[in-house]
Protein backbone atom coordinates (compact mmCIF):
# COMPACT_ATOMS: atom_id res chain seq x y z
CA UNK A 1 0.00 0.00 0.00
CA UNK A 2 1.41 3.69 -0.82
CA UNK A 3 0.10 6.07 1.41
CA UNK A 4 2.17 9.07 -0.06
CA UNK A 5 -0.05 11.64 -1.31
CA UNK A 6 -1.46 11.16 -4.48
CA UNK A 7 -1.54 13.19 -6.88
CA UNK A 8 -4.85 15.21 -6.24
CA UNK A 9 -3.90 14.93 -2.70
CA UNK A 10 -0.70 17.07 -3.24
CA UNK A 11 -1.96 19.65 -5.41
CA UNK A 12 -4.95 20.24 -2.66
CA UNK A 13 -2.44 20.29 0.24
CA UNK A 14 0.37 22.73 -1.29
CA UNK A 15 -2.48 25.09 -2.21
CA UNK A 16 -3.90 24.81 0.88
CA UNK A 17 -0.47 25.08 2.54
CA UNK A 18 0.10 28.35 0.15
CA UNK A 19 -3.15 29.79 1.69
CA UNK A 20 -2.19 29.14 5.43
CA UNK A 21 1.04 30.64 5.13
CA UNK A 22 -0.53 33.90 3.57
CA UNK A 23 -3.40 34.34 4.58
CA UNK A 24 -3.90 32.56 8.22
CA UNK A 25 -0.77 32.56 9.85
CA UNK A 26 -0.44 36.32 9.47
CA UNK A 27 -3.85 36.31 12.17
CA UNK A 28 -2.74 33.81 14.80
CA UNK A 29 -1.44 36.25 16.84
CA UNK A 30 -5.03 38.24 16.71
CA UNK A 31 -7.16 35.35 17.32
CA UNK A 32 -5.43 34.11 20.46
CA UNK A 33 -6.26 38.08 21.60
CA UNK A 34 -9.77 37.57 20.64
CA UNK A 35 -9.69 34.21 22.26
CA UNK A 36 -8.48 36.09 25.60
CA UNK A 37 -10.48 38.53 25.47
CA UNK A 38 -13.99 36.27 24.61
CA UNK A 39 -14.74 37.94 21.23
CA UNK A 40 -15.42 36.34 18.13
CA UNK A 41 -12.69 37.03 15.35
CA UNK A 42 -13.84 39.68 13.26
CA UNK A 43 -11.74 38.56 10.61
CA UNK A 44 -12.82 35.00 10.47
CA UNK A 45 -15.93 35.26 7.60
CA UNK A 46 -13.65 37.36 5.42
CA UNK A 47 -11.06 34.11 5.76
CA UNK A 48 -13.93 32.01 5.38
CA UNK A 49 -15.17 33.70 2.41
CA UNK A 50 -11.66 33.79 0.36
CA UNK A 51 -11.04 30.23 1.14
CA UNK A 52 -14.21 29.44 -0.32
CA UNK A 53 -13.57 31.40 -3.03
CA UNK A 54 -10.29 29.31 -3.95
CA UNK A 55 -11.88 26.40 -3.41
CA UNK A 56 -10.20 25.39 -0.31
CA UNK A 57 -14.02 24.56 1.02
CA UNK A 58 -15.71 21.45 2.90
CA UNK A 59 -12.42 19.24 1.46
CA UNK A 60 -13.54 16.59 4.55
CA UNK A 61 -16.79 15.28 3.09
CA UNK A 62 -16.53 12.47 0.54
CA UNK A 63 -20.15 11.91 0.14
CA UNK A 64 -21.07 15.44 -0.92
CA UNK A 65 -24.09 15.80 -3.75
CA UNK A 66 -23.41 17.79 -7.35
CA UNK A 67 -25.33 20.25 -5.79
CA UNK A 68 -23.52 21.20 -2.39
CA UNK A 69 -20.23 22.98 -2.15
CA UNK A 70 -16.63 21.09 -1.56
CA UNK A 71 -13.99 18.68 -3.12
CA UNK A 72 -15.32 15.34 -2.56
CA UNK A 73 -11.81 14.06 -1.56
CA UNK A 74 -11.68 10.59 0.04
CA UNK A 75 -10.52 10.06 3.74
CA UNK A 76 -7.12 9.04 2.46
CA UNK A 77 -6.46 12.54 0.15
CA UNK A 78 -7.82 14.29 2.84
CA UNK A 79 -5.57 13.08 5.84
CA UNK A 80 -2.73 15.42 4.63
CA UNK A 81 -4.88 18.28 4.42
CA UNK A 82 -5.90 17.79 8.00
CA UNK A 83 -2.49 17.09 9.26
CA UNK A 84 -1.35 20.51 8.04
CA UNK A 85 -4.83 22.30 9.24
CA UNK A 86 -3.68 20.95 12.38
CA UNK A 87 -0.63 23.64 13.34
CA UNK A 88 -3.24 26.06 13.55
CA UNK A 89 -5.68 24.08 15.59
CA UNK A 90 -8.31 27.02 14.94
CA UNK A 91 -7.78 27.52 11.14
CA UNK A 92 -10.11 23.75 10.20
CA UNK A 93 -12.92 26.62 10.54
CA UNK A 94 -11.70 28.42 7.80
CA UNK A 95 -11.92 25.94 5.56
CA UNK A 96 -15.32 24.96 6.90
CA UNK A 97 -13.62 21.77 8.15
CA UNK A 98 -13.91 22.16 11.91
CA UNK A 99 -15.72 19.54 14.78
CA UNK A 100 -17.96 18.55 15.45
CA UNK A 101 -19.68 20.52 12.00
CA UNK A 102 -17.79 17.68 9.65
CA UNK A 103 -19.07 15.05 11.79
CA UNK A 104 -22.74 16.70 12.38
CA UNK A 105 -22.45 17.71 8.45
CA UNK A 106 -21.85 13.76 7.67
CA UNK A 107 -24.26 12.39 10.46
CA UNK A 108 -26.96 14.63 8.20
CA UNK A 109 -25.62 14.08 5.09
CA UNK A 110 -26.47 9.82 5.76
CA UNK A 111 -29.91 10.58 7.62
CA UNK A 112 -31.51 13.81 7.31
CA UNK A 113 -34.87 14.06 5.44
CA UNK A 114 -35.05 16.50 2.56
CA UNK A 115 -36.97 19.74 4.96
CA UNK A 116 -34.07 18.72 7.52
CA UNK A 117 -31.22 19.02 5.04
CA UNK A 118 -32.68 22.17 3.82
CA UNK A 119 -33.07 23.77 6.92
CA UNK A 120 -29.75 22.42 8.69
CA UNK A 121 -27.51 20.55 6.08
CA UNK A 122 -27.14 23.39 3.79
CA UNK A 123 -26.50 26.28 6.36
CA UNK A 124 -23.57 23.93 7.99
CA UNK A 125 -22.38 23.01 4.34
CA UNK A 126 -22.39 26.97 3.39
CA UNK A 127 -20.86 28.21 6.69
CA UNK A 128 -23.16 30.18 7.75
CA UNK A 129 -24.02 28.63 10.95
CA UNK A 130 -22.32 26.16 13.46
CA UNK A 131 -23.61 23.21 15.71
CA UNK A 132 -22.60 21.10 18.76
CA UNK A 133 -23.09 17.28 18.99
CA UNK A 134 -24.52 16.94 22.64
CA UNK A 135 -24.24 13.59 23.79
CA UNK A 136 -21.70 13.19 27.09
CA UNK A 137 -23.80 13.72 30.54
CA UNK A 138 -22.29 14.91 34.47
CA UNK A 139 -24.36 12.13 36.20
CA UNK A 140 -24.05 9.23 34.71
CA UNK A 141 -20.50 7.25 33.13
CA UNK A 142 -21.06 8.20 29.81
CA UNK A 143 -18.13 5.93 28.26
CA UNK A 144 -20.70 3.79 28.70
CA UNK A 145 -23.23 5.31 26.34
CA UNK A 146 -26.01 3.06 27.68
CA UNK A 147 -25.77 5.21 30.83
CA UNK A 148 -27.12 8.10 29.15
CA UNK A 149 -30.39 9.58 30.63
CA UNK A 150 -31.89 12.75 29.02
CA UNK A 151 -35.05 11.97 27.60
CA UNK A 152 -37.10 11.91 24.91
CA UNK A 153 -41.16 11.30 24.67
CA UNK A 154 -43.39 11.68 22.25
CA UNK A 155 -46.51 14.01 23.39
CA UNK A 156 -48.96 14.11 19.98
CA UNK A 157 -46.92 16.06 17.54
CA UNK A 158 -44.21 16.84 19.44
CA UNK A 159 -40.55 15.75 21.08
CA UNK A 160 -40.18 16.83 24.83
CA UNK A 161 -36.49 16.62 26.24
CA UNK A 162 -35.43 16.74 29.40
CA UNK A 163 -31.80 16.40 30.99
CA UNK A 164 -28.19 17.76 31.62
CA UNK A 165 -25.35 17.83 29.15
CA UNK A 166 -21.80 18.90 29.16
CA UNK A 167 -18.44 19.26 27.36
CA UNK A 168 -20.52 19.39 24.73
CA UNK A 169 -18.19 21.17 21.97
CA UNK A 170 -19.02 24.69 20.15
CA UNK A 171 -22.01 25.89 21.68
CA UNK A 172 -20.43 29.29 22.98
CA UNK A 173 -19.82 30.17 19.02
CA UNK A 174 -21.66 32.78 18.13
CA UNK A 175 -22.80 31.07 14.83
CA UNK A 176 -23.95 28.05 16.87
CA UNK A 177 -27.61 27.54 16.04
CA UNK A 178 -27.79 23.29 16.33
CA UNK A 179 -27.75 20.94 19.07
CA UNK A 180 -27.64 17.33 17.54
CA UNK A 181 -28.95 15.44 21.09
CA UNK A 182 -28.42 12.21 22.04
CA UNK A 183 -31.87 11.13 24.27
CA UNK A 184 -33.15 8.06 26.25
CA UNK A 185 -36.28 6.91 24.40
CA UNK A 186 -38.92 7.75 27.67
CA UNK A 187 -40.34 5.08 28.87
CA UNK A 188 -39.10 2.06 26.68
CA UNK A 189 -37.34 -1.63 28.04
CA UNK A 190 -35.07 -1.75 24.89
CA UNK A 191 -34.22 -5.85 24.15
CA UNK A 192 -30.78 -4.75 24.14
CA UNK A 193 -28.53 -2.03 25.25
CA UNK A 194 -27.62 -0.05 21.79
CA UNK A 195 -31.42 0.26 20.34
CA UNK A 196 -33.39 2.42 23.08
CA UNK A 197 -31.54 5.73 22.59
CA UNK A 198 -32.56 8.56 19.35
CA UNK A 199 -31.22 12.02 18.16
CA UNK A 200 -33.42 14.97 17.90
CA UNK A 201 -32.58 18.58 16.34
CA UNK A 202 -32.83 20.78 18.60
CA UNK A 203 -32.51 24.78 17.37
CA UNK A 204 -29.99 25.97 20.43
CA UNK A 205 -32.67 29.11 20.98
CA UNK A 206 -35.61 26.45 21.75
CA UNK A 207 -37.33 27.41 25.09
CA UNK A 208 -35.87 25.44 27.80
CA UNK A 209 -32.14 24.88 26.27
CA UNK A 210 -30.14 26.88 29.30
CA UNK A 211 -26.73 26.96 28.95
CA UNK A 212 -25.25 26.78 32.78
CA UNK A 213 -21.72 27.71 31.24
CA UNK A 214 -17.98 26.87 29.37
CA UNK A 215 -16.43 24.43 31.20
CA UNK A 216 -12.56 24.99 31.12
CA UNK A 217 -10.19 22.30 30.19
CA UNK A 218 -7.17 22.12 32.81
CA UNK A 219 -7.57 25.48 32.62
CA UNK A 220 -7.82 26.62 29.36
CA UNK A 221 -10.90 27.99 28.29
CA UNK A 222 -12.25 27.43 24.82
CA UNK A 223 -13.90 30.30 23.20
CA UNK A 224 -15.78 27.92 21.21
CA UNK A 225 -16.52 26.33 24.77
CA UNK A 226 -16.91 22.78 25.87
CA UNK A 227 -20.44 23.53 27.50
CA UNK A 228 -22.54 21.93 29.93
CA UNK A 229 -26.44 22.79 29.04
CA UNK A 230 -29.85 22.04 31.08
CA UNK A 231 -33.01 21.01 28.72
CA UNK A 232 -35.65 21.33 30.69
CA UNK A 233 -38.86 20.14 29.38
CA UNK A 234 -37.61 21.63 25.74
CA UNK A 235 -40.72 21.19 23.03
CA UNK A 236 -39.57 20.26 19.31
CA UNK A 237 -41.62 19.42 16.51
CA UNK A 238 -41.92 15.82 15.97
CA UNK A 239 -40.11 15.71 12.62
CA UNK A 240 -37.05 17.07 14.22
CA UNK A 241 -36.10 13.53 15.29
CA UNK A 242 -32.90 12.17 12.85
CA UNK A 243 -33.17 8.90 11.19
CA UNK A 244 -35.60 6.54 12.83
CA UNK A 245 -36.80 6.05 16.82
CA UNK A 246 -34.10 4.19 18.41
CA UNK A 247 -30.95 4.23 16.18
CA UNK A 248 -29.35 6.56 17.89
CA UNK A 249 -26.19 4.24 18.13
CA UNK A 250 -26.02 3.04 15.06
CA UNK A 251 -25.98 6.59 13.89
CA UNK A 252 -23.52 7.66 16.11
CA UNK A 253 -20.90 4.71 14.99
CA UNK A 254 -21.32 5.58 11.59
CA UNK A 255 -20.03 9.19 12.60
CA UNK A 256 -17.13 8.45 14.57
CA UNK A 257 -14.55 7.05 11.84
CA UNK A 258 -13.89 10.00 9.79
CA UNK A 259 -14.41 12.57 12.38
CA UNK A 260 -11.80 10.39 14.52
CA UNK A 261 -9.77 10.23 11.43
CA UNK A 262 -9.57 14.16 11.23
CA UNK A 263 -9.07 14.58 14.71
CA UNK A 264 -5.69 12.36 14.65
CA UNK A 265 -4.02 13.74 11.34
CA UNK A 266 -4.71 17.34 13.02
CA UNK A 267 -2.97 15.46 16.60
CA UNK A 268 -0.02 14.90 13.92
CA UNK A 269 0.03 17.87 12.88
CA UNK A 270 0.47 18.95 16.12
CA UNK A 271 3.13 16.70 17.00
CA UNK A 272 4.82 17.94 14.15
CA UNK A 273 4.67 21.49 15.20
CA UNK A 274 5.71 20.64 18.29
CA UNK A 275 9.09 18.48 17.15
CA UNK A 276 9.83 21.53 14.59
CA UNK A 277 9.87 24.08 17.72
CA UNK A 278 11.58 21.59 19.85
CA UNK A 279 14.82 21.14 17.15
CA UNK A 280 15.05 25.40 16.56
CA UNK A 281 15.23 25.56 20.64
CA UNK A 282 17.80 22.91 20.74
CA UNK A 283 19.76 24.21 18.16
CA UNK A 284 19.64 27.83 19.78
CA UNK A 285 19.88 27.20 23.56
CA UNK A 286 23.50 26.30 25.08
CA UNK A 287 23.40 24.54 28.63
CA UNK A 288 26.84 23.43 30.38
CA UNK A 289 28.79 24.46 27.53
CA UNK A 290 26.87 23.27 24.74
CA UNK A 291 24.21 23.04 23.06
CA UNK A 292 21.00 21.35 24.11
CA UNK A 293 21.14 19.64 20.37
CA UNK A 294 24.59 18.43 21.51
CA UNK A 295 23.10 16.38 24.82
CA UNK A 296 22.55 13.02 24.35
CA UNK A 297 19.18 12.81 26.38
CA UNK A 298 17.66 15.52 24.43
CA UNK A 299 18.61 13.79 20.51
CA UNK A 300 17.25 10.61 22.21
CA UNK A 301 13.64 12.87 22.90
CA UNK A 302 14.37 13.67 19.46
CA UNK A 303 14.59 10.47 17.91
CA UNK A 304 11.60 9.10 19.88
CA UNK A 305 9.40 11.73 18.65
CA UNK A 306 10.12 11.55 15.08
CA UNK A 307 9.89 7.48 15.53
CA UNK A 308 6.21 8.20 17.47
CA UNK A 309 4.73 10.55 14.82
CA UNK A 310 6.01 8.21 11.71
CA UNK A 311 4.43 5.34 13.42
CA UNK A 312 1.05 7.00 14.51
CA UNK A 313 0.92 8.74 11.01
CA UNK A 314 0.69 5.25 8.96
CA UNK A 315 -1.82 3.81 11.65
CA UNK A 316 -4.39 6.24 10.95
CA UNK A 317 -3.79 6.71 7.21
CA UNK A 318 -4.67 3.07 7.05
CA UNK A 319 -6.96 3.28 9.14
CA UNK A 320 -8.09 6.21 6.73
CA UNK A 321 -7.85 3.96 3.87
CA UNK A 322 -10.13 1.03 5.09
CA UNK A 323 -13.37 3.46 5.51
CA UNK A 324 -12.85 4.92 1.96
CA UNK A 325 -12.84 0.56 0.91
CA UNK A 326 -15.51 -0.26 2.89
CA UNK A 327 -19.65 -0.28 1.81
CA UNK A 328 -22.28 0.17 4.80
CA UNK A 329 -21.79 -0.18 8.38
CA UNK A 330 -18.26 -0.56 10.21
CA UNK A 331 -17.16 -3.88 10.42
CA UNK A 332 -16.27 -4.88 13.87
CA UNK A 333 -11.88 -5.14 12.30
CA UNK A 334 -12.97 -1.51 11.36
CA UNK A 335 -13.63 -0.04 14.37
CA UNK A 336 -10.80 -1.84 15.97
CA UNK A 337 -8.65 0.23 13.79
CA UNK A 338 -10.38 3.10 14.33
CA UNK A 339 -10.39 2.53 18.11
CA UNK A 340 -6.49 2.14 17.69
CA UNK A 341 -5.48 5.56 16.72
CA UNK A 342 -7.86 7.16 18.67
CA UNK A 343 -5.52 5.97 21.43
CA UNK A 344 -2.06 6.07 20.06
CA UNK A 345 -2.62 9.77 18.48
CA UNK A 346 -3.69 11.24 21.87
CA UNK A 347 -1.07 9.65 23.79
CA UNK A 348 1.38 10.46 21.20
CA UNK A 349 0.82 14.28 21.63
CA UNK A 350 1.23 14.47 25.15
CA UNK A 351 4.73 12.58 25.01
CA UNK A 352 5.60 15.11 22.14
CA UNK A 353 4.23 18.22 23.91
CA UNK A 354 5.56 17.07 26.75
CA UNK A 355 9.71 16.18 25.39
CA UNK A 356 9.65 20.05 23.61
CA UNK A 357 8.37 21.52 26.91
CA UNK A 358 11.28 20.13 28.29
CA UNK A 359 13.66 21.06 26.05
CA UNK A 360 12.24 24.79 26.21
CA UNK A 361 12.34 24.82 30.01
CA UNK A 362 9.82 27.13 31.91
CA UNK A 363 9.01 29.05 29.30
CA UNK A 364 7.52 25.80 27.37
CA UNK A 365 4.59 25.96 30.17
CA UNK A 366 3.61 29.76 29.07
CA UNK A 367 1.11 31.21 26.66
CA UNK A 368 4.35 32.35 24.53
CA UNK A 369 4.34 29.21 22.76
CA UNK A 370 1.46 26.40 21.78
CA UNK A 371 3.02 23.99 23.26
CA UNK A 372 1.12 23.80 26.80
CA UNK A 373 -2.14 24.31 24.77
CA UNK A 374 -0.79 21.04 22.94
CA UNK A 375 0.06 19.13 25.74
CA UNK A 376 -3.70 19.60 27.45
CA UNK A 377 -5.21 19.67 24.35
CA UNK A 378 -3.78 15.99 24.23
CA UNK A 379 -4.99 14.76 27.41
CA UNK A 380 -8.24 15.54 26.82
CA UNK A 381 -8.16 13.89 23.29
CA UNK A 382 -7.91 10.50 25.71
CA UNK A 383 -11.31 11.95 27.12
CA UNK A 384 -13.47 12.71 23.76
CA UNK A 385 -14.71 10.22 21.65
CA UNK A 386 -14.62 7.88 24.73
CA UNK A 387 -11.71 7.20 27.09
CA UNK A 388 -8.75 5.33 26.05
CA UNK A 389 -10.01 2.29 28.10
CA UNK A 390 -12.90 1.81 26.25
CA UNK A 391 -11.21 2.02 22.79
CA UNK A 392 -8.55 -0.67 24.13
CA UNK A 393 -11.52 -3.07 24.80
CA UNK A 394 -12.79 -2.64 21.54
CA UNK A 395 -9.54 -3.66 20.26
CA UNK A 396 -9.06 -6.64 22.54
CA UNK A 397 -12.29 -7.88 21.38
CA UNK A 398 -11.36 -7.84 18.39
CA UNK A 399 -8.10 -9.89 19.14
CA UNK A 400 -9.80 -12.31 21.50
CA UNK A 401 -12.22 -12.61 18.54
CA UNK A 402 -9.71 -13.36 15.93
CA UNK A 403 -8.43 -16.09 18.59
CA UNK A 404 -11.49 -18.23 19.36
CA UNK A 405 -11.84 -18.33 15.22
CA UNK A 406 -8.24 -19.94 15.23
CA UNK A 407 -8.90 -22.61 17.71
CA UNK A 408 -5.81 -22.82 19.21
CA UNK A 409 -3.79 -22.97 16.56
CA UNK A 410 -0.97 -21.46 17.92
CA UNK A 411 -0.61 -24.41 19.93
CA UNK A 412 1.48 -26.08 17.10
CA UNK A 413 4.47 -23.70 17.92
CA UNK A 414 4.86 -25.13 21.02
CA UNK A 415 7.54 -27.43 21.80
CA UNK A 416 7.21 -29.78 25.04
CA UNK A 417 8.91 -32.95 25.33
CA UNK A 418 5.72 -34.64 23.28
CA UNK A 419 6.34 -32.79 20.46
CA UNK A 420 10.02 -32.90 20.85
CA UNK A 421 9.32 -37.26 20.61
CA UNK A 422 7.26 -37.23 18.10
CA UNK A 423 7.63 -37.62 14.52
CA UNK A 424 7.14 -34.80 12.10
CA UNK A 425 3.63 -34.77 10.80
CA UNK A 426 2.35 -33.21 7.13
CA UNK A 427 -1.09 -32.54 7.33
Amino acid sequence: MDFEPSPKARAWLQQLEAFIDRFVLPYNAAWHRCAAEGVAPAFMQDLKDLARAEGLWNLCLPALRDDEPGTRLSNLDYAPLAQAMGRLPWSAEVFNCSAPDSGNMELLQRNATAPQRLQWLMPLLEGRIRSAFAMSEPDVASSDPTNLQTSVRREGDKLVLNGRKWFITGVAHPQCRLLIVMCRNEGEEPATGHDGHSMVLVPLDTKGVEVVRNIPIMQHRSPEGHCELLLRNVRVPAENLLGGWGQGFAMAQARLGPGRVHHCMRTIGQCELALELACDRALERRAFGKYLADQANVQDWIAESRLEIDQARLLVLHAAWSLDQREGPPSRALRAEVAAIKVVAARLQTRVADRAIQIFGAMGMSPDTPLAWLWTWGRAMRFLDGPDEVHLRTIARQELSLARERQGSSAAYFTTPEQLASEPRIR
